[in-house]
């Protein structure tokens, strides 16, 4: 393909920054819509490599929309290398859909808008370059990028504690990138000639010893884990999403979030096979301690926006626990599921949870209660995600955490498995709970009785959620054909 579509992802935001950073600064709406503008382009694009790739790639599973290599550093042997296949594409749609959706969500910033829109496009560019990046030296790049507007957004527009929230997370992620680019330099160096080719380095990992395997497996992993974040590296997340603004919560959760375990996808688990069979048990622990954890943490919850963050620690660690019964096809399926709908529904909750706290100023559950007969659409629509984020069948969330149970049944440990269905029943209890203490009951009257009900630019952002869930709920056969070829491919790496 002649046409550069997967460097027109990164570039389109790009582009949008220099625009919006040319606007006057106070052409609030101009400013707004330009960076809507510039983010539709990736959204139209990455529908279409959706579509484009089931029809014409997804049945042989291969790497498509290839571009380069080029030689960017020759005398490093650094290129200018992308692609996308079964696990990326998904990955692009979703951060495609997320961020249009968050930008109309900024529209009630008022503070320095040009800054925050010029970030936020820029942010958008380093997660499309990580899902296409296939050159060590150009991934590196691109997940370095997301740091410096993630760390203002916190740390500019977020609330109380925005500072320390910022900079917790920028550590934290500083900290796990270290990590990596170690493992990037033994990889460049024991490879014969030197390369910082993914692909080639997929290739090279089984040649390398066992111990060395374990330790770029292992510091790959405690890059990509933070990320996740794994429990016991998830301490940043909670604090990050209670203090940050409400559209970059959204990003948060529903992008950042699966960097970490799609990465592990795409790197250390085809990279390093032996290290994999060694250390894979343990991972599935790691992935069931933080689905029992998250979910316990969640029910003990008074700040709303809390109880969401840490249900996604609980979410996140089915995806551990699928990644440790590598050897399944239906267990990282599930996996995979999880990423999309996980981005979807706790998306779609922050949302929620935003369009509350810009009219009540608190996010407390206990100053609620019988708000449903006041916000009858609100209370629908947050009704319909809690349901969707306790795994309600017909929805997205059901089917993932479905193929996971079954895949990994089959791969670990039984009483393991059985252990972290536990975490489903702790999850209806949480969001059960939420929902009868801020929604049923009493309504008071006179301390929220200004209350107005979700507006129609609100719609907009959460509607498309909405029948996403649905569909990919009641009907996930095209999601999964679009993804079996390259999992089938994954797999088999991973069993070299």
């Amino acid at each position: 393909m002649d046409f550069p579509i997967l460097s027109s992802l990164v570039f389109f935001p790009i582009i949008g920054m220099v625009a919006v950073m040319l606007l006057p600064k106070n052409a609030f709406g101009a400013i707004r819509w330009t960076a809507v503008g510039f983010s539709l382009p990736p959204l139209v694009i990455s529908a279409w490599l959706v579509f484009d790739y089931f029809v014409n790639f997804a049945a042989m599973g291969t790497m498509a929309y290839m571009e380069g290599p080029f030689d960017w550093i020759p005398s490093l042997n650094v290129q200018y290398l992308m692609g996308a296949d079964g696990i990326s594409v998904p990955m692009l749609a979703l951060t495609g859909l997320l961020s249009t959706i968050s930008l109309i969500a900024s529209f009630g910033i008022k503070e320095r808008v040009k800054e925050y829109f010029a970030f936020f496009l820029l942010l958008e560019a380093g997660m499309m370059g990580v899902f296409c990046a296939l050159d060590f030296f150009l991934f590196y790049v691109f997940w370095e990028i997301m740091l410096v507007p993630m760390y203002f957004l916190i740390g500019i527009w977020g609330g109380p504690r925005k500072e320390y929230a910022a900079i917790k997370f920028f550590l934290y992620t500083l900290f796990g990138s270290i990590f990596m680019l170690v493992a990037i330099l033994v990889m460049y160096f024991t490879s014969e000639p030197h390369s910082l080719n993914m692909l080639t380095l997929i290739d090279h990992g089984p040649t390398l010893s066992h111990t060395l395997q374990i330790v770029c497996f292992s510091f790959f992993f405690v890059a990509f884990a933070i990320k996740v974040p794994v429990w016991p590296f998830h301490t940043w997340l909670p604090v990050a999403h209670v203090v940050a603004p409400t559209a970059v919560s959204v990003i948060l959760a529903g992008v950042l979030l699966k960097m970490g375990t799609y990465a592990m996808l795409r790197v250390n688990w085809p990279m390093f096979p032996e290290a994999l069979r060694t250390l894979g048990f343990w991972i599935a622990i790691l992935g069931v301690i933080g689905i029992i954890y998250g979910a316990l943490v969640s029910l003990a919850q008074k700040d709303l926006k809390k109880l969401v963050a840490y249900s996604s620690v609980s979410h996140m660690g089915y995806c551990m626990l699928a990644l440790g019964a590598f050897s399944s096809v239906t267990a990282i399926a599930g996996c995979m599921f999880q990423m999309v709908s996980h981005g979807l529904i706790t998306g779609a909750l922050f949302l929620l949870v935003g369009v509350l706290y810009d009219r009540a100023h608190t996010r407390e559950i206990a100053a609620f209660g019988g708000l449903g007969s006041k916000l009858p659409i609100y209370t629908g629509i947050m009704v319909f995600f809690s349901m969707a984020a306790l795994g309600l069948p017909g929805m997205s969330g059901f089917v993932s955490e479905f193929m996971i149970f079954v895949g990994a049944f089959g791969a670990l440990n039984k009483v393991l498995v059985g252990i972290s269905i536990i975490g489903v029943v702790l999850g209806a209890a949480y969001m059960l709970r939420m929902v009868q203490h801020i929604f049923l009951g009493e309504f008071n009257l006179a301390r929220w009785g200004d209350l107005t009900d979700i507006n129609a630019r609100e719609l907009v952002t959460v509607v498309p959620l909405i029948i996403l869930t649905l569909v990919i709920g009641i009907y996930p056969k095209p999601l999964a054909n679009l993804m079996n070829g390259t999992l089938e491919h994954l797999v088999g790496l991973m069993s070299r």
